[in-house]
């Protein structure tokens, strides 16, 4: 036996960290109903990183709503660890968002007035078993420019310091919505390769929206979407590096 319990030579077992059955989602806007996710089944694992894939519209920011708790299905069940989110109330969803998942926009949503370190410690201070503001920056090799406003930070920078402030209370899961959508393509790099090493250190599941098709090569799986359903599933035999991959 290892210290932790597992037999040797046999791999450990992974958890499921969601699993979404028949998720569908309607939107009323006055006589007109908008389906958004329609029939959508999957399972996320604990640790991998996934890239969701498809043009503007195809549902992508819906189904990452719903997985972070922003939003709810019109019908199916999404569970976490088992849990069923589609019965949960506000208050419940709201202790999900705050203890279980960290979001990362692509527009940064930092305080101008507050410091790196101050943005994140808005997070540290209300998490159950956060890290500490300064090794969450470390996190994303922003140690040094701690004590430096959103101003006189890069855009690269400020979207380092927002990946700092999600990962702040230890998620198991985080949410990338089209996070290098506002950078040039060695700015979004850096970015990438901040949440591969969030993934890769921390065990954290990680969903990344792009419309960037380049970008499929460093996660373990690609989903693809188009008119609110998952079209097509592949997985990686092994993850390229961020820095490896055609732009």
């Amino acid at each position: 036996m290892t210290d932790h319990g597992s037999v040797i030579g046999v791999p450990p077992l992974i958890m499921t960290i969601f699993e979404a059955r028949g998720l569908r989602k309607v939107y009323h806007t006055g006589e007109l109903d908008v389906v958004a996710l329609q029939k959508v089944d999957l399972d996320f694992k604990q640790g991998e990183l996934v890239v969701l894939l498809g043009a503007s519209g195809s549902g992508k920011s819906t189904l990452l709503n719903i997985l972070g708790g922003l939003d709810v299905p019109t019908t199916g069940q999404l569970r976490y660890k088992g849990w069923d989110l589609t019965d949960g109330n506000e208050r419940t969803l709201t202790q999900f968002r705050r203890n279980c998942v960290g979001f990362v926009f692509q527009l940064y949503n930092l305080i101008p007035s507050l410091t790196a370190r101050e943005n994140v410690a808005l997070i540290t201070d209300i998490s159950r078993d956060p890290m500490k503001p300064e090794d969450a920056l470390a996190m994303v090799n922003m140690e040094h420019r701690m004590d430096h406003f959103p101003s006189q930070l890069s855009g690269g920078e400020q979207q380092r310091v927002a990946i700092a402030r999600a990962i702040a209370k230890k998620p198991e899961v985080l949410l990338c919505d089209e996070p290098t959508g506002a950078l040039d393509v060695n700015t979004g790099i850096t970015v990438l390769e901040a949440v591969e090493r969030i993934n890769r250190e921390l065990g954290t599941l990680a969903v990344i929206i792009t419309h960037n098709a380049d970008m499929a090569d460093m996660a373990d799986r690609v989903l693809h979407l188009k008119d609110g359903q998952i079209i097509k599933e592949h997985r990686n035999d092994e993850r390229k590096p961020v820095t490896s991959l055609k732009w």
